[in-house]
């Protein structure tokens, strides 16, 4: 033995080899996965010192004993290492570079078994040998630019060397995983084999560098010298890229155009250089607040797909699922089951509602075919997987059955009282409301306990969020088959208990009340949309409502009225002030309910693609000028204020009031449910951020003028009197 830690051991003579080759063996115990925490980076280097001074050696293989290879750095040390500042970062960065470029000097080759995910840090290694070999079924990628940082252990060094300028600034702006094909046409990799083939094929390589076949040397030096590009070809490469890059980032994301710019700067630059100029880049975006609240993100999702993953291995497997309902909605929750490989039955009583979700099913799988994503073989199969019915015929087969009919209590009570005779005892009900108490749905129900609600978001297939609702009587055991099927689809569910709005549209409608009173006010409604997208959101809120739909507003505001009186009373309707209606209740009454008849806030017509295009509409803008009571002016930071103090401040209440269980899944269900800027890392993180004390100061301003909908809690009080945070500030180690 060479050397032996906790998560790395050297060895001469791995299987199959001579004892003159060093065989370096990731394997970090009581884990499941590879990670390089600084830990196992300290080990490196140990293992690095040892194989320089062992004599003999004519290669090595660097490999893990894991399914995985490296999924890259340990994130949750990233922020209490941000944390130390910019030197502490740029010591821990040169000693990083010191250990990968002693194994890129080694004297003699060495080549990387690839066996699974190779990621950031782990695929940043891969490229310190002198070649690559991968596993089918393996993937390998640089994500950083998603964290909002970038590659900062020589990723920006080394790939464009290995692959060329303009496929690198591709792999590291896009921050996307490859799979071996990929890696195989694009060099970043030598050679792809079975899994089992693996261990052969890398020995297979030192063997033959040795033999002179390959030139290592080479290989070495053009890692390590200048990129050779003139003039126009780094135009070409860099600033071209730049604009497009820039462009699709947008002005928040400042990670990939700052990646782009350090392979420039560093093209021309000697190995060492060029690693100077990624470090000082990495360190002034590591210590930014958008990689601060995007490695906060990253994290709060592992808390999601944690839980999510507790509740699954509780969980009885639904091998038949069944939705009741087809149109668009339930069109869409087929799709989603059928292209993630459980069946599903779609019942409906009508022929042409069937067919109108047959339609959705098949234009979304068409759709895949066309983005090579699948074959029409493909496509033929997974729609076998969609069986339509007008009859509960074979229901008593189905483990899960998702209710998704019109939103309105009575018919969805018949429904699920109809359906719950037709299926078996330990069958779970679920139902697709997005307003509706799920312990009044339960009422008439003999089995409450089996019963919980699946609410899915719009459109199916592109929204993360599921949120599972648990109702008063609802059984741990519905819940967990719900999640589990909810990962199943492909989905992040997030279990909340039951209330008006549940958790996502009880948030959102404070933000659409703030909307509204800004209007009353005298606001130009398009002015609040271009602010609010400015500050990150995807859509204002004029544009959010034409999308959700004003009936629908409507509706789910009366909901909330009802639920929450003291702050929510006229929420879409009556503005609650007895000075007239809101701008959301005079578009529903005069038939402008948004992108479904294709006027509302705007007009709406049809792009090239057929999508729907909003565009200004003379009509909208007077009816809304009969809704302002009065004529002011407001700055961007009054128009922000007003409409996010309202948000944050109903996602505390549901905080507080146990509707979710933590800070972290209820910023994640606002990120993944309504598209809450990504960068800002939630409302409660951006709470934490303006500082607890600074926004109940802010709230408490607002609430004298604007009344309850604006007023902090008793307890925000005391977290602020006290100095605490929704999240523990990161400790400096």
């Amino acid at each position: 033995m060479i050397y032996q830690g906790n998560a790395i051991t050297v060895a001469r003579g791995p299987e199959g080899g001579g004892d003159d080759i060093a065989r370096l063996t990731l394997d970090l115990k009581d884990e499941s996965i590879n990670k390089l925490s600084s830990a196992v980076i300290e080990e490196l280097g140990h293992a690095v010192e040892a194989i320089r001074a062992e004599q003999g050696l004519t290669g090595l293989v660097i490999g893990s004993a894991k399914e995985v290879f490296i999924v890259g750095a340990d994130i949750t040390e990233f922020h209490a290492m941000f944390e130390q500042g910019e030197a502490s970062l740029a010591t821990m960065l040169e000693r990083v570079h010191g250990i990968f470029n002693a194994i890129e000097d080694l004297p003699f080759p060495t080549v990387t078994a690839i066996n699974g995910l190779a990621l950031g840090g782990g695929c940043e290694l891969t490229l310190t040998t002198d070649f690559r070999v991968m596993a089918e079924s393996a993937k390998i990628g640089l994500p950083e630019t998603q964290l909002g940082i970038l590659p900062g252990w020589g990723g920006c060094v080394r790939l464009p060397r290995l692959i060329g300028a303009d496929n690198a600034v591709e792999w590291i702006a896009g921050g996307k995983e490859s799979r071996a094909e990929a890696a195989l046409s694009m060099g970043v990799v030598d050679a792809v084999v079975p899994q089992e083939e693996l261990e052969a094929a890398a020995l297979d390589i030192l063997a033959r560098a040795n033999d002179g076949e390959l030139d290592y040397r080479r290989r070495r030096a053009q890692k390590q010298a200048p990129l050779n590009l003139g003039p126009i070809e780094q135009m070409m490469a860099f600033e071209t890229a730049k604009g497009y890059v820039a462009g699709k980032a947008g002005p928040h994301y400042p990670a990939p155009v700052e990646a782009i710019k350090v392979i420039q700067k560093g093209a021309g630059e000697t190995r060492e250089r060029a690693q100077a100029i990624e470090s000082k880049a990495f360190a002034r975006l590591a210590l930014s607040d958008v990689a601060f609240n995007l490695v906060g993100l990253f994290l709060n999702d592992q808390v999601v797909k944690k839980k999510g993953s507790r509740y699954a291995q509780q969980a009885r497997p639904v091998g038949q699922a069944a939705v009741l309902g087809a149109g668009i909605m339930g069109g869409g929750i087929a799709y989603q089951s059928a292209a993630k490989g459980t069946p599903i039955l779609m019942k409906d009583i009508k022929d042409e509602a069937i067919e109108l979700g047959l339609k959705e099913a098949r234009k979304l799988f068409a759709k895949q075919v066309e983005r090579k994503k699948l074959t029409s073989a493909q496509m033929a199969e997974k729609l076998t997987n969609i069986r339509p019915t007008l009859s509960y015929g074979d229901f008593e087969r189905v483990d899960l059955v998702v209710e998704a009919v019109v939103e309105n209590p009575k018919v969805k009570d018949a429904v699920l009282t109809e359906v719950e005779g037709q299926v078996g005892e330990h069958t779970v009900l679920t139902s697709n409301t997005s307003t509706i108490s799920i312990t009044r749905l339960a009422e008439n129900l003999k089995r409450p306990e089996n019963f919980c609600g699946m609410h899915f978001f719009n459109p199916v297939h592109r929204m993360p969020l599921v949120e599972v609702i648990r109702g008063e009587k609802t059984g741990d055991a519905a819940v967990a088959a719900t999640v589990a099927y909810a990962r199943t689809m492909g989905k992040s569910p997030i279990v909340v208990n039951d209330c008006p709005g549940f958790l996502v549209n009880r948030v959102l409608f404070p933000y659409f009340g703030g909307f509204s009173q800004l209007v009353a006010q005298g606001a130009d409604f398009q002015r609040i949309d271009k602010v609010m997208e400015r500050f990150g959101w995807p859509m204002g809120p004029a544009y959010l409502l034409d999308v959700v739909g004003m009936d629908t507003a409507v509706h789910a505001g009366e909901v909330m009225a009802e639920g929450f009186p003291e702050r929510m009373a006229g929420m879409a309707g009556e503005r609650g002030d007895g000075q007239g209606k809101s701008a959301i209740q005079v578009m529903f009454e005069n038939d402008r309910l948004g992108q479904k008849n294709a006027k509302g806030f705007y007009a709406y017509e049809e792009d090239r693609k057929g999508k729907p295009r909003k565009v200004t509409d003379e009509a909208a803008t007077a009816l809304i000028k009969e809704v302002a009571r009065e004529r002011r002016e407001f700055s961007d930071e009054e128009i922000i204020a007003r409409m996010m103090v309202p948000l944050c401040l109903e996602a505390v209440r549901c905080l507080e009031d146990d509707i979710v269980a933590s800070p972290a899944e209820a910023d994640m269900a606002l990120i993944y449910g309504i598209g809450f800027p990504p960068f800002r890392g939630g409302a409660l993180r951006y709470i934490d951020a303006m500082g607890v004390d600074a926004f109940v100061s802010q709230a408490e301003r607002l609430a004298e003028e604007l009344g309850p909908l604006y007023a902090p809690t008793e307890k925000l009080r005391q977290m602020a009197a006290a100095g605490e945070r929704f999240y523990p500030a990161p400790s400096r180690a």
